[in-house]
């Protein structure tokens, strides 16, 4: 009786008020007495009936979750994981009754085929609560593109696993030794190695292996920086030619990239990406932090998952590369500080709150085994680098490596964007470094449209400023939508959404085309002669891509995607602005962006945006996956090791988020491209419409009174 007095009382308002506002505040309500459904890694969500499948809801929201057999539970492509406990980030607490229960036909697949723990079918599982759903790869149509290729690059080959063939003498009844103790000797007396240490794998097996070898062994001999006793990882019988390996591994919070190398000659063999399955968990890293916080055991249930994704991608490069596990002998792992903590099974909760202490900052070295990575030699070692701070991480130490500011003549403002955005600034006399809480905005996520890079999603963008009209390219074609033959390119995949590089052209190409003013509002249809601008709430969004007639998408980019941008460029432009102060200087000579930010954006589209300081664009530079390649900089040549080490001691680290300009920065750097600072190299190239747009702009009575238009651009 109660519920049907509301939703009267709901319906009665609702016909009274005049109200757009009212209106969707009422509508706003009634939706959030459904159930929310949050997706990731697309961070799509919507208030759905209870009862309904996970499965139908994805489709309805537009989410890239595969299914073959009509939802009869045969197929098992619409596998799906929940996740339970409190997200902040995303404002739900999702209990265990949040699903329906276990059902027969999830029993009978699980009986036939198997379902990994924690797994359920997306359309056999129903709504009925608030839930978090994670789509797990190997269930998306279309695969994620993880943009962090191994840059080509020349590296000094100083390994610190090396291939040693020795002859050992063999037990004599006179002369009483172990195994162990004459393989110690034959290496002292045939290469001057004086002392080694065994494990117990290797003890296990080594008596087998030397007579197997006819007393003859090839040993690999982990011997780095350090100075401590060299470590025997593997022993093979007689004489072992089939080479050494090792894992560069760039694990952010958003995708991790792992390139097999070859530990003679520096040649990435093979690369593997995949998404940090801990996205269900939290999109940026204060979720994960907060996660931990919240739930009892998250930081654990956060390192496993990680774990066991390092380990699947080891796994598939050691097939598809044809090499044998054991001679996967060593890893380098580079890493944001919560990372950091996570691999290493270590609670984040105090790079939550200030004074951001890390466990430790200083480089590591551990075995394999110690972070449960099963899938490469147990007697492995990892290095991960150093950390600079307490969110400056080991990825801003290997950026440091491969770019090597501080041997830099001119001055350098070195950018790294992921979820969280890396700065480092300076030349041969100082280097300054910082971070910036950019989040996932510019990887798609919080996009209305957005979607991680996949085939079919949007990566480029023009908008003519005199048609207003749109043209587009999309992963998986090199063709633009205006030109001959892209339908026929993409029937594949379609147009399924906007990636990070897209939405960010799409963003920029409004700002010059005059359809959206530098406070970052977008103009109606009547202010801006286009009607792709569209009413969407009290604010407008400007239509891509509209397919919605044909059961297909509808691609816009909206007010509150607007936002989103403007505040992670905001909190990038202003972190460099820190940098800069604190060297005191005005402008940069230089900029280098690095990772799949630096090579997929255009310096154009990047200064138009104020993401960074302006300067001569022949001045910005890509660098590529900076941070895989310090990785594997540090696999291949011990001696960079202890150089990066050193670096790190003497880098100075600005705490962004205790710095009281930081706000100022901040504020300043919500205007695109900038409020106050002047751009005058951005100038040289691009004019820029000067018009103004204000919230009633859509209300034609309110319009004339209100806002005034100054377009040069016609």
């Amino acid at each position: 009786m109660a519920q049907t007095t509301k939703f009267m009382t709901i319906a009665v308002f609702f016909f009274l008020s005049n109200t757009l506002s009212f209106k969707q505040t009422l509508l706003e309500f009634v939706m959030s007495s459904k159930p929310l459904v949050v997706f990731t890694p697309s961070g799509k969500r919507g208030h759905f009936e209870k009862g309904t499948s996970i499965l139908q809801i994805a489709r309805k929201l537009g989410v890239d979750l595969d299914s073959v057999c009509g939802g009869r539970g045969i197929c098992s492509k619409c596998q799906i994981t929940p996740s339970y406990g409190e997200f902040t980030k995303h404002g739900v607490t999702v209990s265990a009754d949040a699903l329906s229960e276990w059902n027969k036909v999830e029993e009978r697949y699980h009986e036939k085929r198997g379902l990994a723990e924690g797994r359920r079918l997306g359309c056999q599982a129903c709504v009925q609560g608030d839930v978090v759903i994670d789509v797990p790869a190997e269930s998306q149509v279309h695969k994620q593109v993880i943009r962090k290729d191994a840059s080509v690059r020349s590296v000094n080959m100083n390994p610190a696993t090396r291939l040693f063939y020795v002859e050992v003498q063999e037990p004599d009844m006179h002369e009483p030794s172990g195994d162990f103790e004459r393989l110690k000797n034959a290496l002292r007396d045939q290469w001057s190695i004086n002392d080694v240490e065994l494990d117990y794998f290797q003890l296990n097996k080594l008596q087998r292996v030397l007579r197997k070898g006819n007393w003859a062994v090839t040993v690999a001999l982990y011997n780095d920086h350090t100075n401590k006793t060299p470590r025997i990882i593997e022993i093979w019988p007689g004489l072992y030619e089939k080479g050494l390996y090792g894992l560069a591994i760039d694990l952010g919070s958003t995708t991790i990239a792992a390139h097999l190398t070859d530990l003679k000659s520096g040649d990435v063999l093979k690369s593997a990406g995949a998404m940090n399955p801990q996205i269900r968990f939290g999109e940026d890293l204060m979720s994960r932090v907060s996660y931990s916080m919240m739930n009892v055991g998250g930081d654990k249930e956060m390192t496993t998952v990680v774990r066991e994704a390092i380990n699947s991608l080891a796994k598939q490069l050691i097939i598809d590369a044809e090499i044998e596990k054991n001679a996967l002998v060593e890893v380098v792992f580079v890493c944001n500080p919560v990372m950091h903590h996570l691999l290493l099974g270590i609670d984040p909760v105090e790079l939550g709150q200030a004074p951001f202490a890390l466990a430790s900052s200083n480089a590591m070295t551990v075995r394999t085994s110690e972070l449960d990575l099963t899938e490469m030699n147990p007697s492995g070692m990892c290095y991960i680098l150093p950390c600079i701070a307490g969110h400056v991480g080991a990825d801003a130490a290997a950026v440091a490596l491969s770019e090597e500011p501080n041997k830099s003549n001119d001055l350098v403002l070195v950018v790294d964007v992921g979820t969280n955005a890396e700065i480092l600034l300076g030349n041969k006399s100082k280097v300054l470094a910082c971070s910036s809480p950019t989040g996932p905005a510019f990887e798609g996520a919080q996009i209305s449209s957005g979607q991680r890079a996949a085939p079919g999603a949007i990566e480029r963008i023009e908008i003519d400023p005199v048609t207003k009209e749109p043209r587009f390219r999309v992963i998986g074609s090199s063709l633009w939508s205006d030109e001959k033959g892209f339908d026929e390119s993409i029937k594949n995949s379609g147009v399924t959404g906007i990636c990070g590089s897209g939405i960010i052209e799409a963003v920029a190409e409004l700002r010059m085309a005059g359809l959206m003013d530098e406070s970052g509002l977008i103009g109606s249809a009547e202010l801006t002669g286009s009607d792709r601008c569209i009413p969407d709430g009290r604010t407008h969004s400007y239509i891509i891509h509209d397919q919605s007639d044909q059961n297909g998408p509808k691609i816009t980019v909206s007010q509150n995607d607007i936002r989103a941008i403007q505040l992670a460029k905001s909190a990038l432009y202003a972190g460099a602005r820190l940098l800069m102060d604190e060297m005191e200087v005005e402008k940069v000579d230089r900029v280098v962006l690095a990772g799949a930010f630096g090579a997929h954006i255009s310096s154009k589209h990047a200064m138009v945006l104020g993401m960074i300081p302006d300067v001569a664009l022949e001045k910005v530079q890509s660098a590529g996956n900076a941070a895989g390649t310090g990785a594997r900089i540090a696999l291949c040549d011990i001696s960079s090791r202890k150089s990066i080490e050193s670096t790190v001691n003497k880098i100075e680290k600005i705490e962004t988020a205790i710095e009281p300009k930081f706000q100022e920065h901040f504020v300043a750097a919500n205007a695109i491209p900038h409020k106050t600072d002047p751009f005058p190299e951005l100038a040289k190239i691009v004019e820029l419409p000067t018009v103004l747009f204000n919230s009633g702009a859509g209300k034609k009575s309110r319009a004339r009174r209100k806002t005034r238009i100054l377009n040069n651009a016609d």
